[in-house]
């Protein structure tokens, strides 16, 4: 077991919405025509709750070598079975946190009802299997070996799962739903990895909000003041990941689904090289691909919602991280088919 870890994300039940939508709340059929909460507004509040809770946001601790899931576009409704068995292959193979980008629920109340609940259960089973329960309110992490052990109530203990949000996330008052479990759409997280001659590395999580399909004005600003690029970290960064709902690179040129202008493109090519990045995780189009520029990995994942791709298939990656730094990835299969 490897973890333990960061950003406690208050799982509240999602409450029913208005269902009075104006006109530059609803989206075309295709999924193309980003609408709904600004990015300036989801940024703003992001920003705000992580200055505001900056006491909760703590470290994700690896020893040695650690592995994490990555998934995109479940598009939960009523059957969140893929979603499901994603937390269960995590914890199974002790995967140190699962990262999603977007499109986690479509965006009715009930949707996300379901999807607090599951994660609620994920939890549980999380905290079930690393952590032991030392009286009916502390628990304590099972890789703790201090004679007297630092413990944690089960509100404390987070749950590692990480998404961004996306185009559909946002669409007729999502983001009211989206928020309320998982607050912030611009955050960072960095793995401190225990290497075996006793000394330490930092790998760097970048997780950005492209819902809209541009990072907007204050994302950008808040990015050239220096939040997110790790300067303040003498030595830098050993492996840095950036996790973003709308894709960098086209799968195919005639690919429908939307994607940044080219200003915005060329920025974050270049800013991403600039933070010496390892790989670059990006859903949306439901399609796969792989490429690198620059020196980066880019990695686009296909949908995992089981209306999308209903036949078993690789649909999640699993990245491994050696404890020297080496970077490599596998797929992971689903065998969950709908229900009928």
């Amino acid at each position: 077991m490897k973890s333990k870890y960061i950003l406690p994300l208050l799982l509240l039940a999602a409450s029913a919405l208005s269902s009075c939508h104006t006109l530059e709340e609803k989206i075309s059929p295709a999924g193309i025509l980003i609408a709904g909460t600004a990015v300036e507004d989801r940024i703003d509040m992001s920003y705000n709750f992580f200055l505001n809770h900056n006491d909760d946001f703590e470290l994700l601790i690896s020893d040695g070598d650690y592995t994490f899931l990555v998934g995109a576009d479940s598009h939960v409704t009523t059957d969140p079975g893929r979603m499901d068995e994603m937390l269960a292959i995590g914890l199974k193979d002790d995967d140190l946190f699962y990262a999603h980008l977007g499109d986690i629920a479509d965006t009715k109340a009930r949707y996300y009802i379901t999807l607090d609940s599951l994660l609620q259960e994920g939890k549980k089973r999380y905290v079930a299997k690393h952590y032991t329960e030392i009286d009916p309110f502390h628990y304590v992490a099972n890789t703790n070996s201090d004679d007297h052990p630092l413990t944690s109530t089960y509100d404390e203990i987070t749950f590692p799962f990480f998404p961004v949000v996306g185009n559909h996330d946002i669409t007729r008052n999502g983001w009211a739903l989206w928020s309320s479990i998982f607050h912030s759409s611009f955050y960072e997280i960095d793995v401190v990895v225990m290497l075996p001659d006793g000394d330490i590395a930092i790998d760097h999580l970048i997780f950005l909000d492209s819902a809209s399909g541009t990072l907007g004005q204050t994302q950008i600003k808040l990015i050239e003041e220096g939040v997110l690029n790790g300067k303040y970290l003498k030595g830098g960064y050993r492996n840095t990941f950036v996790f973003s709902h709308t894709n960098i690179f086209r799968p195919q040129f005639n690919e429908f689904a939307s994607t940044f202008t080219r200003e915005e493109t060329f920025y974050l090519l270049d800013k991403f090289e600039e933070w010496n990045v390892t790989c670059v995780f990006c859903g949306h189009v439901h399609t796969w691909d792989e490429r690198n520029y620059n020196g980066v990995h880019y990695l686009t994942l296909d949908a995992m919602c089981e209306r999308n791709n209903p036949d078993p298939g690789d649909y999640l990656v699993r990245v491994h991280v050696d404890s020297d730094g080496t970077v490599g990835w596998s797929p992971v299969h689903m065998d969950y088919t709908p229900k009928h």
